[in-house]
């Protein structure tokens, strides 16, 4: 039978469909390209369209046979969300909605859904388990942790069973850097380190150095992005081998400071990465980093992968395709 992996042609769900692929899956993308890109897909079916066209959805199930689906079809930008809260409630919620209304007719009982830390807001301990109260703090999180009781009711009510995964900072990129993340697309530190390192930004602003953290700057939990895709893959297991319905944290356990970030990148590239110190940030937490135990007892996961590995695959990726997938 066939995974159906929406947003596959995104920065990991592009990593997903690769190592269910080299598994021997069989798997079908359905993505709208509008931030995705075809060339990520490498070998998988590709089908361009939208979740919420449920009409779409019902023939790429029947055509491919379709048996479960791992959901990372989303918009992701918190600071976005809270400028445009509609277009994210539309887009994340209806249209998943949509989607697991066309899966549950189709009969397609097992979801992995991509979720986000962002549903717990900032954390009042550390590390954040999966106990800590939610609370979303933008329309993006608030996004994610609907879909999650979407989720749990279409399983009270429909048997449709989940696994829904809150990770932290996705980061890196494939070993053989034949796949990677998009930096035209992101505000995240790594590609924005990368970014500097390479000369294509003067400098990388560094957001509060003061800190009560080792070097006086925040603290985040980096997972390397094919830990994410291994996590998924085990999720779907997970739910073959009859488990139930339940969220995990995927993250490091640990976390890592903007200063490491940057001098881990010139250590290991030999780059300079130019730097300016600024102001920190309204709302910014001083450290966000997760407990990854019940991944690892549920799914047997742990990351595999440290922080060297996040910055040279990184960089291996962005310096061979500094225009991301125009150049593949």
């Amino acid at each position: 039978m066939t995974v159906l992996v929406t947003g596959g042609a995104g920065y990991i769900g592009s990593h997903t469909v690769r190592l269910l692929r080299e598994q021997g899956r069989d798997v079908v993308v359905l993505d709208s390209l509008e931030y995705g890109h075809r060339a990520a897909v490498l070998d998988a079916a590709l089908v361009v369209g939208d979740i919420a066209d449920a009409g779409l959805v019902t023939r790429v199930v029947a055509d491919h046979g379709v048996d479960a689906v791992v959901h990372f079809a989303a918009y992701k930008a918190a600071g976005e969300s809270m400028e445009q809260p509609g277009r994210y409630f539309t887009n994340n919620v209806s249209g998943t909605n949509v989607l697991l209304e066309a899966l549950h007719a189709a009969g397609v009982d097992r979801v992995v859904f991509s979720s986000t830390c962002a549903v717990y807001g900032t954390p009042s301990q550390l590390p954040v388990d999966e106990s800590h109260p939610l609370g979303p703090e933008s329309p993006y999180g608030e996004s994610k942790r609907i879909v999650e009781q979407l989720l749990a009711w279409y399983d009270a009510c429909h048997g449709v069973r989940s696994v829904s995964l809150r990770y932290f900072n996705a980061a890196g990129a494939s070993a053989d850097a034949r796949i990677g993340e998009d930096w035209t697309m992101t505000l995240n530190l790594v590609p924005i380190v990368m970014k500097a390192a390479l000369g294509r930004i003067p400098k990388v602003s560094i957001f509060g150095t003061d800190y009560p953290t080792a070097d006086g700057t925040a603290i985040r939990d980096y997972v390397h992005v094919e830990d994410l895709a291994d996590a998924h893959v085990r999720a779907l297991s997970h739910l073959e081998e009859g488990g139930g319905t339940t969220a995990l944290n995927l993250g490091t356990g640990t976390g890592s400071s903007v200063r490491e970030v940057i001098d881990a990148t010139s250590a290991i590239t030999g780059a300079d990465v130019p730097t300016e110190e600024a102001d920190r940030r309204p709302g910014d937490p001083v450290a966000v980093y997760g407990d990854n135990r019940r991944a690892a007892e549920v799914l047997g996961w742990k990351p595999q992968r440290e922080l060297s590995d996040i910055v040279g695959t990184a960089w291996r990726w962005h310096s061979t395709h500094p225009d991301g997938y125009a150049e593949a």
